[in-house]
């Protein structure tokens, strides 16, 4: 049995998850060096061929890739948080430029820097065939954004891209004008993460202006970034007229009661297409945070919605109270559960989230994997994503 290799064999193809951090069992990381054989694999080569990974001094053989030919078609490539660098980097989106079979790749937490990101990008103006992309806590730069972004006012099937937490030298948020200006003409892009940028009111201006033209988008994530209410305001207007967006990720910025008296107002009046909400850790106390229980009360589209990490008061532990006992709020579908004590209700925290194991499998792997991700159940772009 081979512990690092996750395989799944079906008839329309099979997924290789080799992540380096399952908590599972140990695992040796994918280097720079073992991508030859890989690359191989992304090439289709001859199925009977023996594919062997090297790892230091241990010889491993992969006899799970031995099948016809017909049915060895790779669908999904899982390589988060390995060691793979720039030149592991240039050899898998060469790979793809000629494969037309994998749909889902994830390079999250893998070091290939602004080059690296350069490469894939450049994959993106000539392969068609890629849904999900996930560049992740890669190190990417600048001027890889800009190249993405660029491409993908060309590419019309890619539907998801991860591009969390780039390495940005200056605050000007020009990387928000060119994303912005790839949402005017992009039709395909139905999920798009921009955690950790830096943005503030100005990127978040620039990107609902966009959306106001954009009918595919449906996952927004602009968590950890620096957007106040001043920023949430531009978003209520956006939900006000959107009614094409299902999830928006706020988690951890700064946006206060202001900005959730904003959001409430576009959603209890005037949104009727968003069903996912976060806005953990938040800094919003007890009068935003039942402005939003209303909300939710009055918008029954509104299903999921996430606020530990901020400021509740009695009012609120009420209100939250109140949603989860008529059934209205569902605890699958929240991250607090009423307790009481003494007659007086509070909120205890429960460990969900719209990015759920995005990073990390659970340690038990009794886990269904439709739970894997609140948001995704939502927004399936496809079978592997």
């Amino acid at each position: 049995v081979l512990t690092f290799l996750c395989y799944c064999r079906s008839t329309k193809g099979f997924t290789l998850k080799l992540a380096g951090n399952n908590h599972l069992v140990p695992v040796p990381r994918v280097t720079d060096d073992d991508l030859a054989v890989l690359v191989s694999v992304l090439d289709q080569v001859s199925p009977f061929c023996k594919i062997q990974f090297s790892f230091g001094k241990k010889l491993l053989l992969l006899p799970a890739l031995f099948v016809p030919k017909e049915n060895s078609t790779l669908r999904y490539l899982n390589l988060m948080f390995n060691d793979i660098g720039t030149s592991g980097a240039e050899l898998i989106a060469g790979a793809l430029h000629n494969n037309q079979s994998l749909v889902h790749l994830r390079m999250t937490g893998n070091k290939i820097g602004n080059q690296g990101g350069m490469f894939f990008a450049s994959m993106l103006e000539i392969n068609s065939t890629l849904e999900k992309l996930d560049l992740g806590d890669c190190d990417v730069g600048l001027e890889c954004l800009v190249e993405t972004a660029l491409a993908l006012t060309q590419n019309t099937s890619l539907k998801a891209i991860n591009l969390n937490r780039p390495l940005l030298s200056n605050q000007e948020e020009e990387t928000t004008v060119h994303i912005a200006h790839m949402l005017r003409t992009n039709s395909s892009l139905v999920e798009l993460h921009l955690g950790k940028h830096e943005m503030k009111t100005f990127g978040v201006e620039q990107l609902c202006e966009a959306l106001y033209e954009n009918t595919s988008l449906r996952y927004l994530d602009l968590s950890c970034n620096n957007i106040i209410c001043d920023g949430v305001k531009f978003l209520g207007e956006l939900l006000k007229r959107n009614q094409t967006l299902e999830i928006l990720d706020l988690n951890a910025n700064r946006i206060e009661d202001v900005g959730a008296g904003y959001l409430s107002e576009a959603l209890t009046t005037w949104n009727r297409s968003l069903k996912a909400l976060s806005i953990v850790s938040n800094n919003i106390t007890g009068r935003g945070l039942v402005a939003l229980a209303q909300a939710v009360q009055s918008n029954m589209k509104l299903s999921h919605i996430y606020i530990w990490g901020n400021k509740p008061d009695r009012s609120t532990c009420l209100a939250f109270s109140e949603l989860i006992e008529t059934g209205r709020l569902q605890l699958g579908c929240t991250d607090v559960v009423p307790y009481e004590v003494d007659g007086e209700v509070f909120l205890a925290e429960l460990s969900h989230g719209l990015d759920k194991h995005r990073y990390w499998a659970p340690r038990c792997a009794a886990v269904d994997p439709d739970a894997a991700n609140a948001s995704l159940q939502i927004v399936a772009v496809s079978e592997y994503l």
